[in-house]
C-alpha cells in the first residue's frame, strides 16, 4: 500500500504526490494510482519505487537524506530543497572537515557531514590527495601540518583558500582571517620543504628531531616551526556567511535568515517553496534574502528589476517593475535581509513574484495590540477594533504592514496575525489610534523582537 503524502488540484481530477522525493504526479483512478498518460503497469512500478523510497526515509532518514544530497550535488536548488528538509526533520547538515568529510555526503553521529566533491575549486585529485595523506599520517593538526603533507601540486592555493573559506578548518583554527594571512606564509614554506625532500635534503629541524625521545618527538614536529603571521580578527559574520555560500552554493553552517524563523511567519504565513501552490494574483509577502539584482529596461527605456532571492525553503525570481523600481531601488543591497510584499505571477510556465514594495528588515515594525480573552469573545469590542484598523488602512493597494493581536490569558501568550484586510498603512499613526481608543499597542521591531 502507499501511502499519500500530499493532495493537489489539477482540472477536475485529484492528484495527489505520493512519491516523497519524486517529482512525478500520480492521479487517483478507479482505486488505481496512475500518472497522466501512464498505463496502469508503468504507475505501479513508481508506485513501488515511491514505496520503497518511502520506507528508507522513513527508516533510515540519515542515510536517505545524505543519499539525496550526494546525488542531486550538482543541482543547487534540489540541494537547497532538501537542506530544507532535512532542518525540517532536525537532521543537522555540518559544513566541510578538513579531517572527518570523505568525497560525498556522509552520515555522521547523527548528523550529514558535507563532502568535499560540493566544494568548488576542489577537484577529484586533490580530495584523492586530502584523503590519502590523512590515512597514512593521521588527523591533520594544523594548517602548516596540512600543507606539509598533502601533494601540494594536486592542493593548489586555489583549492586551500576555498577549503578555508568553506570553513573546512575550522575545527583546527576557527578564525578564518587568520589562516589566511598565515597561508601566503606557510604555503611557501611547506613548498620548499617539498623540495628538499624531493632533492633529498634534509632539514636542520628533521634531524634534530630523530635524536628526540619518544615524550619529545610530538613538540618536536616539524610544522610546528612553521611560519605565522601577526593575529588578526575574524572576518564579520556576514562576510563569512557570503564566502560560504559563493563556495557551497547555499549557506550550511548558518543562515541570515535562521534568527528569524520564529517571527517571520507572523508576517509571513508561507515560505517561497510554496508560492506555486497560490492562485495567481495572490496577494503575499515574503521574508528572504537578496541574492541578487538585474537591472533592465524596458521598451520604453524605463528602469527595472529581476531579483534573485531566497529563503531557508527555496529560491525563485522577483520582478519589479518601473514604478516599484523608482521607489525601492536605493534599498536593494544584495546579501541583505528583506520584506518583500507582492503577489504570484505565472508566465510561459515560469513562475515568479511580481513586487509591490520591498523593505529591510531591520526597519519593519509591527502593529502588536494587546487583548485580554473577554476583548478577544466580545463581538463589540472586535468591531470597534476591526472599525479602527479598517480606518488605517488608508490605500488598500499600499496598506502592507499587518497587525499581530496578543492574547494574555492568566496562563498562556498567544500570538495571532490578523487577516490581510486588516494590513494598515503607518504603523506608527495606527498604534497612536489604538491608544486612544483605549487598546494597549505598541510597535516591535522584527529585529531583536
Amino acid at each position: 500500500m502507499v501511502k499519500i503524502i500530499t493532495r493537489k488540484y489539477i482540472g477536475k481530477e485529484n492528484v495527489y504526490d505520493i512519491g516523497v522525493e519524486s517529482d512525478h504526479n500520480f492521479v487517483i483512478k478507479n482505486g488505481f494510482v496512475a500518472s497522466n498518460c501512464f498505463n496502469k503497469s508503468h504507475s505501479t512500478a513508481y508506485g513501488y519505487v515511491t514505496y520503497q523510497t518511502a520506507y528508507l526515509k522513513a527508516n533510515y532518514p540519515l542515510e536517505y537524506m545524505a543519499a539525496l544530497l550526494t546525488a542531486n550535488s550538482g543541482d543547487t536548488d534540489k540541494v537547497q530543497k532538501y537542506i530544507s528538509t532535512c532542518i525540517s526533520m532536525n537532521i543537522q547538515i555540518e559544513p566541510p572537515d578538513i579531517n572527518r568529510s570523505g568525497v560525498d555526503f556522509t552520515p555522521v553521529g547523527g548528523k550529514i557531514l558535507f563532502g568535499f566533491s560540493a566544494v568548488r575549486n576542489v577537484g577529484q585529485n586533490a580530495i584523492a590527495a586530502i584523503i590519502e595523506a590523512r590515512e597514512q599520517g593521521g588527523a591533520f593538526k594544523s594548517l602548516a601540518d596540512f600543507c606539509d603533507r598533502v601533494d601540494l601540486r594536486t592542493v593548489n592555493r586555489r583549492t586551500l583558500e576555498s577549503l578555508i573559506y568553506c570553513g573546512a578548518f575550522d575545527k583546527i583554527e576557527a578564525n578564518r582571517q587568520q589562516l589566511m594571512h598565515d597561508l601566503e606564509l606557510v604555503y611557501e614554506w611547506a613548498q620548499s620543504r617539498a623540495k628538499d625532500r624531493a632533492t633529498g635534503q634534509g632539514n636542520l629541524f628533521d634531524l634534530l628531531g630523530g635524536f628526540s625521545s619518544a615524550n619529545d618527538k610530538k613538540s618536536n614536529n616539524a610544522f610546528e616551526t612553521a611560519p605565522k603571521a601577526k593575529p588578526v580578527n575574524d572576518y564579520p559574520p556576514q562576510e563569512k556567511l557570503r564566502m560560504e555560500k559563493e563556495l557551497l552554493g547555499f549557506y550550511v553552517s548558518d543562515h541570515p535568515l535562521k534568527s528569524l524563523r520564529q517571527v517571520a511567519p507572523l508576517l509571513t504565513p508561507i515560505n517561497i517553496s510554496q508560492l506555486g501552490e497560490q492562485r495567481e494574483d495572490t496577494k503575499l509577502c515574503v521574508v528572504a534574502m537578496l541574492n541578487g539584482v538585474k537591472k533592465v529596461m524596458t521598451k520604453k527605456g524605463d528602469p527595472m528589476a529581476i531579483l534573485q532571492i531566497e529563503d531557508l525553503t527555496s529560491q525563485t525570481e522577483a520582478v519589479v517593475f518601473p514604478k516599484t523600481y523608482e521607489r525601492v531601488s536605493s534599498v536593494l543591497q544584495v546579501d541583505a535581509r528583506f520584506i518583500i510584499w507582492g503577489k504570484v505571477d505565472r508566465r510561459d510556465d515560469q513562475l515568479q513574484l511580481i513586487v509591490d514594495d520591498a523593505e529591510p528588515v531591520e526597519t519593519v515594525q509591527m502593529v502588536m495590540v494587546e487583548l485580554n480573552p473577554q476583548q478577544a469573545s466580545n463581538i463589540e469590542e472586535l468591531h470597534r477594533l476591526k472599525t479602527i484598523l479598517q480606518e488605517q488602512s488608508g490605500d488598500r493597494d499600499k496598506a502592507k504592514m499587518p497587525v499581530i493581536g496578543i492574547i494574555q490569558t492568566e496562563h498562556s501568550r498567544k500570538l495571532v496575525r490578523l487577516g490581510w484586510q486588516f494590513c494598515v498603512q503607518d504603523a506608527r499613526i495606527t498604534v497612536q489610534a489604538l491608544q486612544n481608543a483605549r487598546f494597549p499597542a505598541h510597535l516591535r521591531p522584527l529585529i531583536g523582537s
